[in-house]
């Protein structure tokens, strides 16, 4: 984003609210929050008073960049990903042992790199919940579950959660998010060991009356709506192929580059025609969910224009220079906040440091402008850090509500913090960074 106006810090205070209301609100207002309107409402009342100050002001170019290069080619990825997994059913009920649990994470950690966190999540949590009906020791399961496969599973493409899309459409090539392999399989390999071990144990405890239920009730696997797996291929060669670096008419920033939006709208249109109705029906398919999204982000990029321009302006004030401050203060953002505007605003940061700085960039690998390790940095952490809380990325909510739907007593916001994501998935990515970011 070229800076043509340094603007105020108050004016980053519109984005803070945003923010803010995004994590408070579902703690103290939750019946209010349950609203989609409200959340539209609030997106509207933040957002508008600061686009008519950023045309005031001169900062045209920079809303129109949010609002038509960023947020709808967002909105159209992740509501094409939703469309078209919604139309694939997996059902069954295989016998829930610690190996065909652990199974389940491995297949949930590979889908969610390739049709995102949330795509594979809403897929694979129903057919768990059904697999463990029987047992009574299970809400760990969907603990991990939420770790891995609504998380740190996502981390190879850019299809795999929102934060990585945002740092594609910023530059970074399809094939480079596939170098982050190396801490994509060390956390999810030692998230599946420590769940294996710890199942194992509470596999134990089940009486022999629960376990005979359990074989007793056993269904095969069967996966409906094969098909949407080809549009789910179209999508994810629409966004490897169908960019500035392979077509040399798409250039980024302009309206060529809609050519790809278009092949994945019509992806999520084939979907749609093609899928019969029973199986969205099956799957509880509803439009509530990407709505929820549509109108929290549009408050959220809308206000974080001012928010990345200050940071660009004033990235030395801040102290967050190396990679390893990066991934911390990623992290922490992306543990409190939503990883997808926590990511881009470090971007920018980061961005700014290079731009004051420009010998940041000599004799170093960069990748959309900015030092690969920091890159990197960034993508890791917001990609991992979403997992320490409920609110840290889109699908652990979903999944915990689903979850609470079927009477699995989940633990409350604080409690998954202090009895899950503190004792077990904070030491290991203390641990990832001292290995693979320095």
């Amino acid at each position: 984003m070229e800076i043509h106006y340094d603007v105020p810090i108050w004016s980053i205070i519109p984005f803070i609210l945003m923010l803010g209301s995004i994590a408070v609100l579902p703690l103290v207002a939750e019946h209010f929050w349950e609203s989609n309107r409200n959340k539209l409402i609030i997106s509207l009342i933040l957002g508008i008073p600061t686009s008519v100050w950023m045309l005031i002001v001169g900062l045209t170019h920079e809303l129109e960049h949010a609002i038509i290069f960023d947020y709808i080619p967002f909105i159209i990825l992740l509501g094409s990903l939703f469309v078209i997994t919604g139309g694939i059913f997996v059902d069954g009920n295989i016998q829930a042992t610690p190996r065909n649990n652990s199974i389940i994470l491995s297949i949930g950690a590979v889908l969610a790199s390739f049709m995102g966190t949330t795509g594979a999540a809403m897929l694979l949590i129903r057919p768990l919940i059904k697999t463990n009906t029987e047992r009574k020791h299970k809400v760990h399961t969907i603990l991990f579950f939420i770790a891995i496969v609504a998380n740190c599973g996502g981390l190879l493409t850019p299809l795999g959660d929102p934060p990585l899309f945002m740092m594609y459409l910023r530059g970074a090539p399809f094939e480079w998010f596939a170098t982050l392999f190396k801490e994509w399989i060390f956390i999810n390999t030692l998230l599946i060991l420590i769940y294996y071990i710890y199942d194992s144990k509470m596999y134990k405890k089940e009486s022999d009356e629960i376990k005979n239920l359990d074989i007793k009730f056993q269904e095969p696997i069967k996966i409906r709506g094969l098909f949407n797996f080809i549009w789910l291929a179209g999508i994810v060669l629409s966004i490897a192929f169908l960019n500035e670096n392979s077509v040399d008419f798409i250039k980024s920033g302009e309206y060529s580059s809609f050519i790809r939006e278009a092949v994945i709208l019509t992806m999520a249109i084939c979907s749609m025609v093609f899928t019969k109705k029973e199986l969205r029906i099956s799957n509880k398919f509803s439009w509530a969910p990407i709505l929820e999204v549509a109108y929290l982000f549009l408050g959220i990029f809308t206000t974080m224009v001012p928010c990345l321009i200050y940071l660009e302006s004033h990235a030395k004030d801040l102290g967050i220079i190396s990679p390893v401050t990066f991934y911390y203060a990623t992290g922490i953002l992306s543990s409190f906040l939503d990883n997808t505007p926590t990511a881009v605003t470090f971007y920018s940061l980061a961005l700014g440091l290079v731009n004051q700085d420009p010998s940041m960039i000599a004799n170093v690998n960069t990748v959309a402008g900015i030092p690969e390790m920091i890159m990197q940095a960034i993508c890791v952490s917001s990609v991992y850090f979403g997992a320490m809380t409920y609110i840290g990325n889109g699908p652990n909510f979903m999944v915990k509500a689903i979850a609470d739907y079927q009477g699995i007593p989940m633990p409350h916001f604080l409690g998954y913090i202090y009895k899950f994501s503190l004792i077990v998935l904070f030491p290991l990515f203390i641990l990832a960074q001292l290995i693979f970011i320095w």
